[in-house]
């Protein structure tokens, strides 16, 4: 989808503001360039040193952060060290270790049908296909996508709830389905700087362009539509309420004026 007109305005708030035309491909690279320059460390913060263990540490990352998952994921690595030794894993010695992430014993299950799959079908190598990655138990399309780009050299765009809030905000993307808004930003970036365009969307989305958003701290808030649609207006509407307020004594009552004669 590239311009035409938008819907309303989507947005965590449900504001249904309505909002202009989806931002240009050019339009999209040079806010991302923006974005890259604001952020240079743009990365994954889990720790893995396999594709493997990074395929372990995001399915463990849901509905947790990547700080939890990294300090469970040495040990884990340590004891488990391959697809072959997750798969002869007992659960409940599984969801002990990894009770910490939340969601522990369905992650426990995931992980031991993950790895058990990829040692019946792939040999214990995690696939380098999209195809492949979404077939294993517990994988999704984003965890695949992580998978893919960052240890298989493989292009892919995770969304997550970041890249949701931060691409509808500022006007790159218009969905709340991650798959819609993967297919929009990959339409607009060139394929090698797609998880680069993750994981910058994603770090100014914790740092920065939060659910309460720091705009004066956003390299591209001139080009944000939110910031245009919701942010000023709702300040200029702070400022005439502003101008509106009764005068003050330099003791804090309000002035009586006195009556005109």
């Amino acid at each position: 989808m590239s311009g035409g007109t938008r819907g309303p305005y989507i947005d965590q708030s449900g504001s249904g503001t309505r909002r202009g035309p989806l931002k240009s491909p050019g339009e999209t690279r040079s806010i991302l360039d923006r974005l890259g320059a604001q952020h240079p460390d743009a990365d994954t913060e889990l720790h893995y040193s396999t594709p493997f263990e990074l395929l372990v540490a995001t399915m463990l990352s849901a509905q947790s952060t990547d700080a939890r998952v990294n300090m469970v994921t040495p040990a884990l690595f340590k004891r488990y060290v391959n697809a072959a030794a997750l798969a002869k894993a007992r659960l409940p010695s599984l969801e002990k270790q990894i009770h910490s992430t939340g969601f522990f014993r369905a992650k426990a299950k995931a992980l031991v049908g993950m790895a058990s799959a990829l040692v019946k079908t792939h040999g214990g190598e995690v696939p380098a296909s999209m195809e492949a990655l979404v077939e294993l138990p517990g994988v999704g399309r984003k965890t695949a996508n992580v998978v893919l780009g960052h240890a298989l050299g493989v292009p892919g765009l995770p969304v997550d709830r970041h890249v949701l809030r931060v691409s509808n905000r500022i006007g790159i993307a218009e969905s709340d389905d991650p798959v819609v808004v993967e297919q929009q930003l990959c339409a607009a970036m060139p394929p090698e700087r797609w998880t680069r365009t993750s994981d910058t969307l994603i770090l100014h989305g914790r740092r920065i362009c939060r659910p309460k958003p720091l705009c004066d701290q956003c390299a591209v808030r001139d080009d944000c539509e939110y910031f245009a649609t919701v942010v000023s207006r709702a300040r200029g509407r702070a400022g005439r309420r502003a101008g509106r307020s009764p005068a003050r004594n330099t003791r804090g009552s309000i002035a009586v004026r006195a009556p005109r004669r």
